[in-house]
């Protein structure tokens, strides 16, 4: 990721973060004011000590612990408060930024599905959340004042001054070898976790399939052993952040501890009074607890400050929608030499690819496996990232419409078409959470899929899970053929569309395309058999990413089979090249 886009990415973050300042500010004014009050407790040990008990003062001791009582209130209300504050800030980002990062994290999965950390985006922005609601925070908030302590008990004593400063830097220098010692362990128990919740996912998707081949023990080894390092990285992570947490709770009580015979030891050589040998114990707690706040929660900084870290790359995969409306355009599609490389591979699977589609035509896409087809499907869709070249849709970028706004240009029927929890018609309106059921109907008729449909046994209320158990590869293919056309797509890409379907599938997806193209809009079908591209008005003959014909359906047909023939005559029956016919 070049470093211009990674900044970008978190100077939206930045952003973000500086939308709440007026709530920061004011937990940091409520946090210099508790810190003050923690004075409180302090004096009023030093006040009882020196003053009452020494002259018997009932009065005075009663007015003291009067006003202790007032002033601990208060410091109580105004800690609730930035509490609070900080709670709000966590919402507010997290409401603010999580439709960006689900929606970045569900591209890169499309670009990068084997990457171990796509799917920690929401993770790292709850981790986040977290943290700013929690009292680490407000804790990183009160180490600042903890000199103001420092400086209070070395009014007191300089030996108790230096004994506190010492116990501190000791505390400072367990959390800087926490954070060393602990954040390669955080990432691998991180990536290992995600790994292993995966291959879970697959299993539970692909039951019938492990199923039926007897492939459920494999599986299982294979789910075990991730689960396995997942829960052992986590065990070192977690071993290692306790034991540096167990130190500090029992140094900082030993401190305590040396802090009194210190001071005890002052006062009987009558340097300095026993309350201000017990006052300086407190503040020394005081000024020390922020430290040890941190240090025992110090996974939870590590995981934010991990995500922090990782989400202005995560979030620069997908550019922030833009607020103008965009006109809806005409179903002009034109590609000009297109070159795509998938993710993760080092070679391009489409090369120099162009051409021109105008409302109402329909493009065939044909070719043997392996051959482009479905890359050049998922870089039109805008998943697939284009390495040279352009796309343009009615003289527009594909992602100047936004990735929403695409998703509904665009009408896109998958190679595997994969249907969500829910009912039928949901998943025809695309998981909208009110749909309209005449919206719904009219883009099943469209597909002619109302009477599959009606004959399932609740009709479109029919619940289906994304397992699909209940529904057959054809199905399959004619409700996501209703998907894609539901909304009135201007452009209809599909990928195989009639790779499950039977004779009356065929024709309907035919109609379905006929349709299209009367409404003035525009097809794109990528197939293997000829029944799909019967309503093709164009045609592309892609060979190991290039395009090898493209013009009339009939013209490239008619050369393909020459070729096929030509090719025959130079090959004997088993396959070995004829060199006489060659010549």
């Amino acid at each position: 990721m070049p470093y211009r886009a990674i900044a970008h990415g978190k100077s939206e973050l930045l952003a973000e973060r500086r939308r709440q300042r007026a709530l920061l500010l004011s937990a940091a004014v409520f946090s210099a004011f508790v810190n003050v009050l923690m004075m409180t407790g302090p004096l009023f040990m030093l006040q009882v000590y020196d003053r009452v008990l020494a002259a018997r003062a009932e009065e005075t001791l009663l007015t003291l612990f009067v006003l202790v009582v007032f002033l601990f209130a208060v410091m109580g209300i105004l800690d609730f408060v930035r509490g609070q504050l900080m709670a709000r800030v966590a919402g507010r980002m997290f409401s603010r930024l999580e439709a960006r990062v689900f929606g970045a994290v569900l591209r890169r999965n499309a670009m990068r599905p084997e990457d171990p950390i796509s799917n920690l985006g929401l993770a790292d922005l709850d981790a986040l959340q977290r943290l700013l609601a929690s009292r680490i925070l407000l804790a990183l908030f009160d180490m600042p004042w903890s000199p103001l302590f420092f400086l209070a008990i070395f009014l007191f004593h300089p030996l108790l001054g230096w004994l506190a400063v010492a116990g501190g830097a000791i505390l400072i220098g367990v959390t800087l070898l926490n954070r060393a010692t602990t954040r390669t362990l955080t990432v691998e128990a991180s990536q290992a976790q995600s790994q292993a919740q995966g291959i879970a996912r697959y299993m539970r998707d692909e039951a019938d399939t492990l199923q039926a081949l007897g492939m459920q023990r494999a599986m299982f080894e294979r789910w075990h052993h991730a689960r396995g390092l997942a829960t052992y990285a986590e065990a070192r992570a977690n071993d290692r952040s306790n034991g540096f947490s167990s130190f500090a709770r029992t140094f900082r009580q030993l401190l305590q501890s040396a802090m009194l015979a210190l001071g005890a030891f002052i006062v009987l050589r009558g340097e300095m009074s026993a309350g201000a040998m017990i006052a300086g114990s407190i503040l020394m707690g005081r000024a020390l607890s922020p430290i040890e706040t941190v240090i025992g929660g110090w996974s939870l900084v590590a995981r934010a400050r991990d995500g922090w870290t990782r989400l202005p790359d995560l979030l620069e995969q997908l550019p922030a929608a833009s607020d103008k409306p965009v006109a809806r355009p005409q179903a002009r599609l034109r590609a000009q030499d297109l070159t795509v490389i998938p993710p993760g591979a080092s070679a391009p699977s489409l090369r120099m690819v162009s051409f021109r589609l105008e409302p109402g035509q329909a493009l065939g896409i044909i070719g043997p496996s392996g051959c482009g087809k479905t890359t050049l499907a998922r870089a039109l869709c805008g998943i697939c990232p284009v390495a040279h070249g352009t796309i343009r849709i009615d003289g527009t970028a594909p992602d100047h419409f936004g990735t929403d706004t695409l998703g509904q240009l665009i009408g896109y029927l998958p190679q595997r078409v994969s249907l969500f929890t829910g009912t039928v018609a949901e998943n025809i309106a695309r998981m909208a959470r009110a749909p309209s059921l005449e919206a719904v109907i009219d883009a099943a008729k469209r597909a002619d899929a109302h009477d599959m449909i009606m004959d399932l046994p609740d009709g479109y209320h029919t619940q289906i899970t994304s397992t699909q158990g209940r529904l057959s590869g054809g199905q399959l293919q004619r409700i996501g053929l209703a998907r894609a056309l539901f909304g009135d797509p201007v452009v209809l890409i599909l990928d195989e569309p009639n790779s499950n379907l039977d004779a009356d599938g065929n024709l309907a997806l035919n109609k379905a395309i006929r349709r299209q193209k009367e409404a003035q809009g525009a097809v794109i079908v990528m197939a293997h058999r000829p029944a799909a591209i019967a309503e093709c008005d164009q045609l592309i003959m892609l060979e190991r990413g290039v395009v090898r014909a493209y013009g009339p359906r009939d013209q490239v047909l008619a050369e393909t089979v020459r070729n096929a023939a030509q090719l025959g005559k130079v090959m004997h029956i088993d396959g070995k090249p004829d060199k006489r016919a060659a010549s």
